[in-house]
Formats: C-alpha cells, structure tokens, sequence
C-alpha cells in the first residue's frame, strides 16, 4: 500500500465514510479495483476478498483478515515478507505500538486510514444470524 499516492488513498479513505459509492466508483474507473475491492473486503463483502484473490492481489485479502484478526493471516503476512500491512492492520485494531511506529516513520496518511477504518468498523451492528461460517 506504500506504492499509492496520497491522492489515492485519500479516496479509498473515503469510501468508509460516504453513502452514494462516489469514490467507490473513482477507484473502479480510475484502474484501482484492488483498492475498491479491498474496502468492500472490509466492509464484509466475500465476494470482494475472492476477487483480491483470484486477481492476484492476495497480501490485500491476507490484510482483511489481518483486521479481523485472524492469526492465520498475520502469518501468511509474516511469511511473505508484508511487514507493513501487519502494523497497519493494527493501527487499525487500536494497538497503540502501531500507531506510534506510523508516526515515527512520518506515515500520518496511514493513521488517517487506519482512524477512518476504525471508526467505520466500530460503528457497524453485525447480523450474527447471517454470518457464513
């Protein structure tokens, strides 16, 4: 994700905060459907973390589940060298250490996201009745 611009992730930081799918839509004509599928992966979407799958993007796959926080993707990050997508994913989480390490190598954009992500996970109600296990 360090590859993006700061124009590019601005939008993808927004398509966790609007309604009408605008920068949704930005990302998917402007040649970022890695980008919009990701944040459909994180809004809950499977069929969005299938297609980082099958369009070889699976390091953005392994971060949703980083999110979610499961220990199988941090793993597959460690393995695979995606150092920075796991501190990431922990800024997102809330994990103090990893809020501070984008801080003290001056990646204020990530803590944006990562602020944006959180606030948008923390404010959604789950229907447990319609979870696929």
């Amino acid at each position: 994700m360090l590859h993006y611009s700061s124009k590019i992730l601005i939008a993808f930081g927004e398509t966790f905060s609007e309604e009408d799918g605008a920068f949704q839509k930005w990302l998917l004509q402007n040649d970022y459907a890695e980008l919009a599928a990701l944040s459909s992966a994180i809004r809950g979407s499977y069929e969005a973390r299938d297609w980082l799958l099958k369009n070889k993007f699976p390091e953005l796959a392994a971060l949703d589940g980083a999110i979610d926080e499961q220990p199988e993707a941090f793993l597959w990050l460690r393995k695979f060298g995606f150092d920075f997508l796991i501190v990431f994913a922990e800024a997102i989480s809330g994990k103090k250490q990893a809020v501070q390490w984008l801080e003290k190598n001056n990646l204020e954009i990530f803590i944006r996201l990562a602020a944006q992500i959180k606030r948008y996970r923390d404010n959604q109600t789950y229907d447990y009745h319609k979870l696929r296990f």
